[in-house]
């Protein structure tokens, strides 16, 4: 096949694999990126996220995660959901309603290797999903899949931003996508706006120490900063607002995947619920969750503090 004919395999079979969309870029040092990471990891935006310092050059250069590659394959993975949690209950971000989707991509991009090497032979790659220092939005912007918007996210003009993104760096050279030309987030600031702890900054920065993802799931400590009470608006869990906001996402359409369908402890919980599962009881009900990443004794952290500050 030539590089047309690979390239058109490429995304029909992401297509057969349940991927909402797929880009292809040329695998080349994203020398861009790694001065906008060195600036951004210098202020310590990152907080306590240590490992965004580690493997630095990996981050930059996809020749070093897999030598010899030509391409990086990106794809999309829709995950939203219209069902709703019980009115009063502690809000989750819609990415943690289904199964994790590291196990879920990560399977995915096995079988999609797979067959790409019965199909071209001798390939080599690796897949990534999140797991791995990769900068999937900047490659998922590079293969022409959406914008970066205001708010740190992909932004695909069909259908939104509740995507996973996941990458394929392969040693085959093919046919390329363009970058999307223009910005269409334009004047809008809702996502600025909205954000409860101002993590937002101009020009696309994500101070990520201040976002309440980062509160709820990333920091480890026993106790969340007093400075950030009543800041939360119930978020539990991860945090969807700069999302919710977005006038792009009225696009969004109901995930096909079935695996990121909703727990239905997710939807049912009470408040009441919520405080009164034992450990016993979390660790069997969310053991394919990603929500077993903030581990129980984060989960009572975060409740007690939401509870604390008047968003009951």
């Amino acid at each position: 096949m030539n590089k047309t004919d690979i390239s058109h395999f490429i995304k029909s079979t992401a297509t057969q694999l349940g991927f909402d969309f797929c880009g292809i870029a040329k695998a080349v040092p994203l020398n861009e990126d790694a001065k906008r990471l060195e600036n951004w990891l210098n202020k310590n935006m990152h907080g306590s996220m240590s490992y965004m310092q580690n493997h630095f050059d990996l981050r930059i250069d996809p020749t070093k995660l897999v030598p010899g590659a030509k391409s990086v394959i990106t794809v999309l993975q829709n995950y939203y959901t219209e069902d709703k949690q019980n009115e009063n209950a502690p809000i989750i971000s819609k990415y943690a309603f289904g199964e994790d989707y590291h196990h879920v991509i990560k399977e995915k991009l096995h079988h999609f290797l797979f067959i790409i090497k019965n199909q071209l032979g001798d390939v080599n790659g690796r897949g990534f999903v999140d797991s791995a220092p990769v900068l999937e939005r900047t490659w998922a912007y590079k293969s022409g899949l959406g914008w970066i918007g205001k708010n740190g996210n992909l932004i695909n003009k069909k259908q939104g931003s509740f995507f996973f993104i996941a990458s394929l760096i392969i040693d085959v050279e093919m046919e390329y996508d363009d970058p999307i030309a223009k910005d269409y987030c334009g004047n809008c600031t809702k996502c600025i706006d909205q954000c409860p702890t101002e993590a937002i900054l101009p020009d696309k920065v994500i101070n990520g120490s201040k976002c309440i993802s980062y509160f709820t799931i990333e920091l480890k400590d026993a106790l969340i900063p007093d400075n950030m009470k009543g800041k939360f608006e119930n978020q539990f869990f991860g945090c969807d607002i700069c999302q919710d906001v977005c006038p792009w996402n009225r696009f969004s359409k109901q995930t096909n995947e079935s695996s990121f369908k909703p727990i239905d402890e997710i939807l049912h919980f009470s408040r009441k619920d919520w405080e009164e599962i034992t450990e016993e009881k979390f660790k069997i009900i969310f053991k394919d969750s990603p929500i077993k990443r903030a581990k129980y004794s984060g989960i009572k952290r975060n409740l007690h503090f939401i509870n604390q500050t008047g968003n009951d």
